[in-house]
C-alpha cells in the first residue's frame, strides 16, 4: 500500500491511499463469493450461479461491500501507523475502483494542534481584598425574608400589586360570536408578564366582585390562540392571598430551621458571602493566568471542534433571548461572539490539556464518585439515580475531563505570583 500525507494548514490533513490490486482482488473475490451464497437467482441452486452473472447482477453492492470494508479499516491502520490522531470523521474523497486494479482514494482530516508551551508558573496576578459590609448582610436576609415570606388570606380589602389572586375568566370572541372555555387560575397581581389592562382591571376587586373589559388583540401577538382576535372578558375575583413577612429577629432565624439567634443566623452568611467572592476572585485571577498565556501562543484551533462549541454556545445564547424580539443585527452580534467565544475555549482546553499532561495530573474514581455525590445533593436526587444516569449516558468520562480541567486551573491559580489589591 502508497501513501502520502499532506498538510493543507495547521489542523488540516489529506492523505492519499493506493490499496495494492492483490489485496483488492482477494478482498472482491470473498465478496463475491458471500454474495453467491446468498444469491437466488432462477434456474440456479443457491451457490451454484456463474461468477460472471453474479457479478453483473449485483457489481453495484459488490463494490459498495467492498469500499466499506477496505477503506475504514485500511484507513485506520495507515492513520495509526502514521501516528496520526484525527478529530472527528475523515472525509474520503476521489475514489477510484476497477476490478483488477489498485484501488485509491483520498481522505481530509484535521489533527489536534501541535505546539509548545509557554513558562505557565510564577504568573503574576492580582487579588481584590475580600470584605464583606454589614450593607451586604442585610441585603442578604432581607432576600432571605423575602424568601421565606408567607401567603395569608387577606380581609377586608381589595387586591393590591403583589398579592395572589384566584381569579375565573371568560372570554367572548367578538368577531365569531363565540364563547371561549372558562379559565381558573391564580397569578400574581401586578406581575409585568400580565395583560396590562387585565393588571389595572384587578387592582381593587373584592372577592365575588365581577368587572368587564376588552382587548383587540394585534395579529402578531405571541400566542396564536388569540392573536387578531377581539375579545371580551368577564373577570370575577374568588379569593385574594397577601404576602405576610416576618420581622428579622431571632425567632425569623429560629423559623429557618439551622440557627438559634440572629447572630448565628449573620455569622454563616458573612462566612457563604466570603466564600462566594473568594470562589469569585479566583475564577477572575484564573481567567487572568489563561489570557496571559494564551497571549504568548499561537494555536489553530480544529474548524470541526470550533464549529461544534459554536452551535452549542449560540443554542444557549438564542434560548436565553425571545426570539421574535431578535433583530438581524442583533442575531449577527451573538454569532460573532459565539465563534469568538468557541475558539476561546478549545484554545483554553487544549492549554489546560497539555498541562495537565505535563504536570502528570489526573483525577481518580474516588474523586469522580465525590463529585457525583455533590450532583446528588444539590439536586435533592439519590446518588444511585445520579450514577445510573450519567453512565448510562455515557458522560462519566467527561465528568472526569471537566473535574481535570478544573484541578489544572486550581494548579495554576496555587502555583501563580499573587499581588494583594484594593477592592474599589
Amino acid at each position: 500500500m502508497k501513501n502520502n500525507v499532506k498538510i493543507l494548514s495547521g489542523c488540516k490533513r489529506e492523505i492519499e491511499l493506493i490499496i495494492e490490486a492483490d489485496e483488492v482482488k482477494e478482498e472482491f473475490e470473498k465478496i463475491v463469493a458471500q454474495f453467491s451464497s446468498r444469491a437466488k437467482i432462477p434456474g440456479f441452486r443457491p451457490g451454484k450461479a456463474p461468477v460472471n452473472i453474479i457479478k453483473q447482477r449485483y457489481y453495484a453492492d459488490i463494490k459498495e461491500s467492498l469500499v466499506n470494508e477496505l477503506v475504514p479499516k485500511v484507513l485506520s491502520t495507515e492513520l495509526k501507523a502514521q501516528n496520526l490522531n484525527p478529530v472527528g470523521m475523515p472525509v474520503v474523497s476521489d475514489l477510484h475502483f476497477i476490478e483488477g486494479q489498485p484501488l485509491s482514494f483520498k481522505a481530509q482530516f484535521e489533527v489536534w494542534p501541535e505546539f509548545e508551551l509557554p513558562e505557565y508558573k510564577k504568573i503574576k496576578v492580582k487579588k481584590k481584598n475580600i470584605s464583606v459590609t454589614d450593607k451586604e448582610i442585610n441585603q442578604s436576609l432581607e432576600e432571605l425574608r423575602f424568601r421565606s415570606a408567607q401567603y395569608v388570606p387577606a380581609e377586608g380589602r381589595g387586591v393590591h400589586d403583589g398579592d395572589y389572586v384566584v381569579i375565573e375568566l371568560k372570554g367572548n370572541d367578538l368577531k365569531i360570536k363565540k364563547m371561549l372555555p372558562t379559565e381558573k387560575r391564580l397569578m400574581l397581581a401586578g406581575h409585568p408578564d400580565n395583560e396590562e389592562i387585565l393588571n389595572n382591571k384587578l387592582i381593587g376587586m373584592n372577592p365575588g366582585e365581577v368587572r368587564n373589559f376588552t382587548i383587540d388583540y394585534d395579529k402578531n401577538h405571541q400566542n396564536k390562540r388569540i392573536a387578531g382576535k377581539k375579545i371580551e372578558y368577564n373577570l370575577k375575583v374568588i379569593s385574594i392571598k397577601e404576602k405576610k413577612l416576618s420581622e428579622i429577629n431571632d425567632e425569623f432565624a429560629k423559623e429557618l430551621g439551622e440557627y438559634e439567634s440572629l447572630k448565628e443566623l449573620k455569622e454563616k452568611i458573612k462566612k457563604e458571602l466570603i466564600s462566594s467572592k473568594e470562589k469569585a476572585s479566583k475564577g477572575e485571577m484564573a481567567y487572568e493566568i489563561m489570557k496571559k498565556i494564551s497571549e504568548k501562543l499561537s494555536i489553530e484551533v480544529p474548524e470541526t471542534l470550533v464549529e461544534q462549541e459554536y452551535m452549542a454556545i449560540l443554542k444557549r445564547l438564542l434560548s436565553s433571548r425571545p426570539q421574535e424580539d431578535l433583530k438581524k443585527e442583533d442575531l449577527e452580534q451573538l454569532k460573532a461572539e459565539g465563534k469568538e467565544k468557541a475558539e476561546q475555549n478549545l484554545n483554553n482546553h487544549l492549554i489546560l490539556k497539555k498541562i495537565a499532561e505535563k504536570e502528570n495530573l489526573d483525577v481518580s474514581d474516588e474523586e469522580v464518585h465525590e463529585e457525583l455525590k455533590e450532583i446528588a445533593k444539590a439536586n435533592n436526587l439519590p446518588l444511585a439515580k445520579v450514577i445510573d444516569s450519567f453512565n448510562r449516558e455515557g458522560k462519566r468520562e467527561e465528568l472526569r475531563n471537566n473535574l481535570l480541567l478544573k484541578k489544572t486551573v486550581d494548579f495554576l491559580v496555587e502555583h501563580a505570583i499573587i499581588e494583594q489589591s484594593v477592592s474599589p
